[in-house]
């Protein structure tokens, strides 16, 4: 991402309700997960999930972390992981295997996706799982998809099909953030036009504190209902797979 872009990414990924809300619900499908699993995060940026699992009783030293910015592994660095390492995510080169792999919002920063998830796979154990989350839809492709330096947006089948050409098994897979899409689909067609000429930040803002909670406490409940249902469209797309041989 841009270099100013990403300043104030990092302003607010501790607190704007999409990256909180994200993490809620990996670390609830991560906490019966063993703790002394080792866990991969790519694009782990200021490596707050990270510490979040860490909170959550997982073992700090089975915990790692990459990212292509410089700026995001000094944050890592000075937030207490001595795992964290700058590396392009096309390449991964740790000498390790992992029981979780989690990738957000990464693999759409990857000219090479395929390139990308066959070395995603071959760190991965047998027997282990990898979480894919992606954003979805191209008629959502907006500036923020450009100043964010993204190749592409994903359908969920899409996304299914490169992690199946992996020889991973899909274990779920769902849209999120289905009840903002409407909004997010009318707000991005509205203001394309006024984007035209490369301005603005992007939707990464905080904004009121209200709204933020308000939106927070929306998308919690969205997470509480995944665990029963899967949604037919949304924002983002993601995918968990097994590795099975």
């Amino acid at each position: 991402m841009k270099e100013d872009f990403e300043k104030k990414y990092h302003d607010v990924e501790t607190a704007h309700w999409w990256f909180t809300s994200r993490r809620k619900y990996l670390l609830d499908l991560l906490k019966d997960a063993p703790k002394s699993s080792k866990i991969l995060d790519i694009g782990c940026s200021s490596g707050i999930f990270l510490k979040d699992l860490e909170a959550l009783g997982f073992t700090a030293k089975n915990l790692f972390g990459i990212d292509i910015s410089d700026k995001a592994i000094t944050n890592c660095k000075a937030n207490g992981i001595d795992n964290a390492f700058v590396m392009d995510a096309q390449n991964i080169t740790l000498n390790e295997k992992f029981d979780i792999i989690i990738a957000s919002d990464c693999l759409e920063h990857l000219e090479d996706d395929a390139k990308a998830l066959k070395n995603w796979n071959d760190l991965l154990k047998i027997g282990g799982k990898m979480y894919v989350f992606v954003p979805a839809f191209q008629s959502l492709w907006s500036y923020h998809d450009e100043i964010n330096m993204h190749y592409r947006r994903y359908r969920k089948a899409e996304l299914q099909s490169k992690l199946m050409d992996e020889n991973l098994e899909i274990i779920k897979s769902s849209y999120w953030n289905f009840f903002l899409f409407l909004p997010v689909y009318l707000f991005r067609t509205i203001t394309s036009s006024f984007q035209k000429n490369k301005t603005g930040e992007g939707d990464i803002t905080i904004g009121n504190h209200l709204v933020n909670k308000a939106l927070l406490n929306l998308i919690i409940f969205e997470n509480k209902l995944l665990k029963i249902i899967n949604f037919p469209f949304g924002v983002s797309a993601f995918c968990i797979a097994k590795k099975v041989k």
